[in-house]
């Protein structure tokens, strides 16, 4: 721990503080904080709102159980290495797409995207192949959506980077999927980050459990107790 406090920090996240390595890598430090609301943790928030006693050591585990899996099927992403007893991890620097894209992989039609488009398809219908679709970070203005077409007319990615995007994006998510399903767990859906590392569109942040939508026997997981299955399998 004494080493990550002499690197120099280039961003305290929610989450994750980030520092600056000598080999031009960077440090990502998982933290105990979640984001939450009056005390009850909750991945869709955007604020801190309590910490969880070994919560960072456990979402970096189920990280490098998948960032492991990509590497074997040889799909590059940032994640270099990691340390579970700093709860830390080495990736490639990465510069992310506007001032932050993320992206989401449904498989089952759920959540915001039937109040968005309810009047055509009813909660819990499989989105055969898996629907990708992208929002901009922005609190302020509730994570706006962005097509493909967007992204390149206001120029914050090429045509050829958001195909890379999204054949990534249902490619992991078809990993992640598979996986869960060995554990009797099915994904309804996912969010990532990608950004760009020598003009090359990869996987950034982490893959935890925070970020998925798992449901066992019809009922959805909590992500703490999703966590722990993943973890203690």
């Amino acid at each position: 721990m004494s080493g990550v406090l002499k690197m120099k920090k280039l961003y305290t996240g929610k989450t994750k503080d980030v520092y600056a390595l000598d080999n031009g890598n960077v440090m990502l430090k998982f933290k105990d904080d979640c984001t939450g609301k009056d005390g009850v943790f909750d991945p869709g928030e955007n604020t801190v709102g309590l910490t969880i006693d070994g919560i960072g050591k456990a979402n970096l585990e189920t990280s490098i159980h998948y960032f492991e899996l990509l590497k074997e099927a040889g799909i590059k992403t940032h994640y270099v290495s990691a340390n579970l007893d700093d709860a830390t991890m080495e990736v490639l620097p990465a510069t992310v797409f506007g001032h932050g894209l993320e992206v989401i992989c449904r498989l089952v039609a759920t959540g915001s995207f039937i109040r968005r488009y309810g009047e055509y398809i009813e909660d819990g219908t499989v989105l055969e192949g898996g629907y990708v679709e992208c929002t901009f970070k922005n609190d302020e203005k509730g994570d706006p959506l962005v097509t493909g077409e967007g992204l390149a007319a206001l120029g914050v990615m090429s045509p050829e980077m958001f195909e890379s995007m999204k054949s990534q994006t249902l490619a992991i998510t078809k990993i992640v999927a598979d996986d869960l399903k060995t554990l009797g767990l099915d994904l309804w859906d996912i969010k990532f980050e990608f950004g760009y590392n020598n003009d090359e569109v990869i996987l950034i942040d982490e893959i935890a459990s925070g970020n998925m939508r798992v449901y066992k026997d019809g009922k959805i997981v909590d992500p703490v107790e999703l966590t722990k299955i993943i973890n203690n399998r």
